[in-house]
C-alpha cells in the first residue's frame, strides 16, 4: 500500500500542470479497480520516471510554439508567412507530444495483463477512449492522458 502511495505521488509530479480533465488512466482509483500488484505499480512508477524529462520537454516546446502562434496573429499587420510558420511549428509540438504520451501509454498498457486491459477498457479510462467518446477539461489544455482539447 506504501508503495501505491508513493507511486501516486509521482504520477501527480508527472505533470507540469495541475491536472484538468479527465483523471490519469493509472491514478489511485482505477489502480485499485485493476488490483495491480506491487511488480506492476513499481513498473508504472519507472515508466513515468523515465518519461517526466521528455514529456516536461515536449510540453514545454508545445507552450512556446503556442506563444509564438499568439505572438503573430496579435502583430498588424499579420505577417501571414510568419504566422503559417508558427502553425507549423506549432502542429509539430503537438504531433511531438502525441506521440511521447502515445508512447508512455504504451509502455504501460504492456505492463498490465489481458484483463487488467479489458477491464480500463470497459470503464472508458484508458489512454483511448474509443470512438465518440470526449474528453473534458478546459479548452486548450492538454489533458492528463495526452489528449489536447481544442480551443
Amino acid at each position: 500500500m506504501i508503495r501505491l502511495g508513493v507511486f501516486l505521488v509521482f504520477a501527480s509530479a508527472l505533470l507540469a500542470q495541475p491536472p484538468r480533465g479527465p483523471r490519469p488512466w493509472w491514478d489511485k482509483a482505477v489502480a485499485k479497480e485493476l488490483n495491480l500488484t506491487d511488480a506492476q505499480t513499481k513498473q508504472m512508477t519507472q515508466v513515468q520516471q523515465d518519461f517526466r524529462p521528455r514529456m516536461s520537454n515536449v510540453r514545454d516546446e508545445v507552450n512556446k510554439a503556442e506563444a509564438g502562434v499568439d505572438a503573430a496573429f496579435n502583430e498588424d499587420p499579420v505577417d501571414q508567412a510568419k504566422a503559417e510558420d508558427a502553425i507549423n511549428r506549432l502542429a509539430a509540438a503537438r504531433g511531438e507530444l502525441t506521440k511521447a504520451v502515445s508512447e508512455m501509454d504504451l509502455k504501460l498498457r504492456m505492463i498490465l495483463t489481458p484483463q487488467q486491459w479489458q477491464q480500463l477498457k470497459q470503464t472508458g479510462r484508458g489512454p483511448w477512449p474509443g470512438p465518440g467518446a470526449r474528453h473534458h477539461g478546459r479548452p486548450g489544455t492538454i489533458t492528463p492522458n495526452g489528449s489536447n482539447q481544442q480551443k
